[in-house]
């Protein structure tokens, strides 16, 4: 399970890094190189995904999949963070997630 970023300045830094824009979100990856290994990962939903219920849904959708998906395709010492999309986060097959998951990762790291 990934470590979960909390600060404001992690969510800065990651949204200048390398970008990867799925179907069901976006996603920002930021190599920190400060030698820990793990790997962290914050979750974004803006009012623009719907009203509280529609972002805490599209949230719930986004955790679900990097904890999935995370341990295995995501590389040690960087910080994600998955942006929801309106309508398409919350809306989208789980398992289309899951491919848009590693594809993003994919693209970002290459």
């Amino acid at each position: 399970m990934p470590a979960t970023l909390t600060k404001r300045r992690d969510f800065l830094r990651a949204a200048k890094g390398k970008r990867a824009a799925a179907t069901g979100f976006l996603l920002q990856a930021y190599d920190r190189a400060d030698g820990d290994p793990a790997i962290r990962v914050g979750y974004t939903c803006s009012k623009k995904v719907g009203n509280a219920v529609a972002r805490n849904r599209a949230k719930r959708r986004l955790r679900e999949i990097a904890r999935a998906v995370l341990p295995t395709h995501g590389t040690p010492g960087f910080d994600y963070v998955l942006v929801g999309r309106f309508e398409k986060t919350a809306e989208r097959d789980f398992a289309k997630l899951l491919d848009d998951l590693r594809r993003a990762l994919d693209t970002v790291h290459r």
